[in-house]
């Protein structure tokens, strides 16, 4: 009996060793094509003097399918810096190591640029990631600058950091729900110093935001427009959206992700609440495709007329992977919608093929629907999060390895 017994335990080791092993492979198989393809972004250093040029940074194709490049004042400028970081991760190579360190110290200057609210957006995949890999004390140093500089577009008497500029014809102080996703950068910097005011004040933003910006079923508008004078609300639109009254599907995955994260940092029940709800109006209300790659907006008409956006998929992607693990009960939930996520943004209608469209890794992202702009492209943002959900899903896998 004792040898039937051990000869099962045995079996069943052997398909667990199998399965896990079997997972590798097929990693590994998907790292390698990846590979493969973003050895085609070259050209870039090949025909740009980095140092120089002011535009260097890929973005997007252009209409006539040319790769467009943008300066580092571009909100999008640290996505591909952080595209190489995650590549050294995943590989260990050290030629992606290099490419991050050099695409990264071009952004140096903007720890310095308050012109609006995307330095999160821009230092944590650069500068952040390049610190966790390499501890190097000027990285530090630019995080620390730029999380200054960000909070001085704080007003107390609205809570909340500004958004924009630009548009004041239409918002007095706008605040968009993207902007949860630069609160990384105030919590970072927040432990780093020991200085309260970062958290104090990316805190304040969060609590503010979950009070404006959400509807009864935790669908959210785009942009809150605020009065500086009474600190009230003045408008609610969804300016990327189908309409103010519906759901832009990034910014869902913007606050999926953000109040995700915002949890992480402050361990306050009230934001994984929040980031549950969100959760739950993605899977439950809105409700995700056959393939789980959302339509630019959750509630557009004749969507089968309507373009698909791979960048929302792989936020929201990623952000499951973490969320997965601060819920017991929707954990496995989590889990396997992600999972469905990076199976269909991994298959041949979402992922490029070899030598595609410039060395992008994913196609049918949508940036604005309703400025007809980077409709059915590539995206380096969508690329990045793609990436980073890999990245978490590895560590969740690995993490079960040793658990077993």
């Amino acid at each position: 009996m004792k040898r039937i017994t051990f000869l099962i335990f045995f079996v069943f080791l052997f398909q667990a060793c199998g399965f896990y092993q079997n997972k590798k492979v097929s990693q590994d198989k998907l790292i390698n094509t990846i590979t493969e393809q973003l050895s085609y972004f070259p050209e870039i250093k090949d025909t740009l003097n980095l140092k120089t040029s002011s535009r260097v940074f890929p973005r997007t194709l252009t209409p006539s399918g040319k790769l467009q490049l943008v300066g580092k004042r571009d909100w999008t400028s640290g996505f591909y810096p952080g595209v190489l970081w995650s590549m050294y991760n995943l590989t260990g190579e050290l030629k992606w190591k290099e490419q991050a360190e050099l695409y990264t110290s071009i952004l140096e200057s903007e720890q310095f640029n308050a012109s609006n609210h995307d330095l999160g957006f821009k230092m944590m995949p650069s500068f952040g990631e390049g610190y966790k890999v390499t501890k190097n004390e000027k990285y530090k140093d630019v995080l620390i600058q730029s999380a200054k500089t960000l909070i001085t577009r704080f007003d107390e008497k609205i809570g909340c950091i500004k958004s924009w500029d630009h548009n004041k014809d239409k918002w007095d102080f706008p605040v968009i729900i993207d902007n949860l996703m630069n609160l990384e950068l105030l919590f970072w910097a927040w432990k780093e110093t020991g200085d309260s005011v970062f958290y104090n004040i990316a805190n304040t933003h969060a609590k503010t935001t979950m009070k404006h910006h959400f509807r009864n079923d935790y669908s959210s508008y785009h942009v809150v427009g605020y009065d500086m004078e009474t600190g009230g609300v003045v408008s609610k639109n969804t300016h990327q959206g189908y309409a103010d009254d519906s759901s832009w599907a990034r910014g869902q995955a913007w606050a999926l992700y953000g109040f995700t994260m915002i949890y992480r940092e402050t361990k306050d029940p009230i934001y994984l609440t929040q980031a549950e709800n969100v959760a739950n109006y993605i899977l439950n209300i809105a409700k995700l495709p056959e393939d789980y790659v959302p339509y630019w907006d959750f509630d557009v008409k004749n969507i089968e007329a309507e373009p698909r956006d791979a960048s929302a998929a792989a936020v929201i992607a990623s952000a499951f992977f973490e969320l997965s693990g601060y819920s017991e009960e929707n954990s496995k939930t989590y889990i396997s919608t992600a999972n469905h996520i990076l199976t269909s943004l991994s298959s041949e209608k979402y992922f490029n093929t070899k030598g595609a469209n410039k060395g992008f890794l994913l196609k049918h992202s949508t940036g604005s629907k309703p400025k007809d702009s980077e409709i059915d492209v590539p995206l380096i943002y969508a690329d990045y999060y793609y990436l980073e959900a890999l990245l978490r899903r590895s560590k969740l896998n690995n993490q079960t390895i040793t658990k077993n």
